[in-house]
């Protein structure tokens, strides 16, 4: 009876062994850097996914059974998953909570940033796109992989392990940009976006980047606004102009047509492309972004 027991046991194992710990991620950067720390002992679900705008992201019912069955729940923080804090209610959610960026030094969307428009929002609002500065992103993985330890403790070695090798890629990823950024001239560096989601890429970088609505989405440019930018873009001879992945181009459109500037492409600010896309992770984003930036200012 005992040997029938304790093979019952051993065979049963296996299965506990490779439990993984339930992790639910706000949007679709966030769960690829959660899931790059977090490896094979996690499994990561993507409340927003790629190709979304998390900043109008409404959950369903669906989302809240997913949140209540999470161990971990990882966020960006600095005010962009504004519906976070219902969610976690509505789910009664007990695990740990990570914000990602907690603790990095954070940028302020001064009203200079928006090419002296007149927009419809706060222009003291703190910009949450952190994630456009892999100096901040170190942050992000430390942040990430302790939560993931206080979880999970016993996977302790492998996430520090996993961190740190992601941690090293993600600085070679910024060193090359530097390279990339460095071999155009100041005077060139001049962008111009569909939202404000690229401040901390252009203060990391030194590139002036101008955008049509503010820091969120949400926000709506006035006729006035897009004029007044126009202007700007003739006068500062702007030529690199982006759309965005998962934003409505229209007004970038009415924009380009009016400044008589090219659109240069598409870049990708808050969500990865889906898993056949030329951003499928954060470092294909970043590397596939800055290569089409680097390139209109050419």
């Amino acid at each position: 009876m005992k040997k029938t027991l304790a093979a019952l046991l051993l065979l049963g194992m296996p299965a506990l062994a490779l439990a993984k710990v339930p992790v639910v991620a706000s949007f679709s950067i966030i769960a690829d850097m959660t899931r790059e720390i977090g490896g094979d002992r996690v499994e990561v679900v993507s409340l927003v996914g790629p190709d979304q705008d998390a900043h109008v992201f409404q959950p369903s019912p669906a989302d809240i059974k997913k949140v209540s069955a999470a161990k971990v729940l990882v966020t960006n923080g600095l005010g962009l998953e504004g519906w976070m804090s219902r969610l976690d209610k509505a789910a009664n959610f007990r695990g740990a909570t990570v914000v990602a960026s907690k603790g990095i030094k954070t940028r302020q969307a001064p009203e200079e940033e928006h090419a002296e428009g007149d927009h419809d929002h706060d222009h003291g609002d703190v910009d949450p796109h952190a994630w456009h500065d892999p100096a901040r992103v170190q942050t992000y993985i430390k942040n990430i992989s302790a939560g993931l330890i206080q979880a999970d403790p016993a996977g302790k070695a492998e996430y520090q392990r996993r961190a740190a090798d992601y941690a090293a890629r993600v600085k070679s990823l910024d060193d090359w940009a530097k390279q990339q950024f460095a071999a155009v001239p100041a005077a060139k560096r001049k962008m111009l976006t569909s939202h404000d989601a690229f401040g901390y890429l252009g203060e990391h970088y030194q590139l002036k980047v101008l955008a049509i609505q503010g820091v969120s989405t949400e926000s709506e440019a006035s006729a006035k606004g897009v004029a007044q930018l126009t202007r700007q873009v003739r006068k500062e001879g702007v030529k690199a102009i982006f759309m965005e992945n998962m934003s409505d181009a229209r007004l970038l459109k009415q924009l380009s047509a009016e400044a008589k500037v090219t659109i240069g492409g598409k870049l990708y600010a808050d969500a990865l492309s889906g898993p056949n896309g030329p951003a499928a992770s954060y470092l294909q984003l970043m590397r596939y972004n800055v290569d089409t930036i680097v390139k209109s200012f050419r």
